[in-house]
């Protein structure tokens, strides 16, 4: 397993970015440039050598309920994947075609639903219309700036 510092020098050569301390000597790193509301892309790195990346929904990475893989156990080479996945997936726009009508769900699993109505985009909770956008592109950042995903 490599050491703390070890992981800190690997981690810090990622120019892109921020190192945050935290409490209990632990450290974040953060990706300011993402695309979305989560910048942190290395959450807790402690001294005794644990520490999480970020790696959201990518499909070759098995992550906790909160997108985050443990690297306490990974070498260099394998960190340096890692966080270069974490960054390539908080800077790229999801490509999705638009449909019709779309569900939307946050993290904490609000649903939201988009429907193009009258060539207007319409976001509504419920029977509620929350929102309404001329254009799907517009709908879809305001829902993804939200913490909102296509479901």
């Amino acid at each position: 397993m490599l050491t703390f510092q070890e992981k800190l020098d690997i981690i810090e050569t990622f120019d892109e970015l921020t190192k945050k301390e935290v409490s209990l000597n632990r450290v974040n790193f953060h990706f300011e440039d993402s695309l979305y509301d989560k910048t942190v892309v290395v959450y807790h790195l402690h001294p005794n050598g644990n520490g999480f990346v970020y790696t959201g929904e990518l499909p070759q990475y098995e992550s906790n309920a909160k997108g985050l893989v443990n690297i306490r156990d990974y070498t260099e080479e394998e960190i340096r994947t890692i966080i270069t996945a974490s960054i390539t997936y908080l800077s790229q726009e999801e490509e999705i075609e638009p449909a019709a009508q779309q569900t939307w769900k946050d993290s904490e699993g609000h649903t939201l639903l988009l429907v193009e109505e009258d060539d207007r985009w319409n976001i509504y909770a419920g029977e509620n219309l929350e929102d309404s956008f001329g254009g799907y592109d517009e709908a879809a950042l305001y829902l993804r700036e939200e913490g909102f995903k296509i479901r």
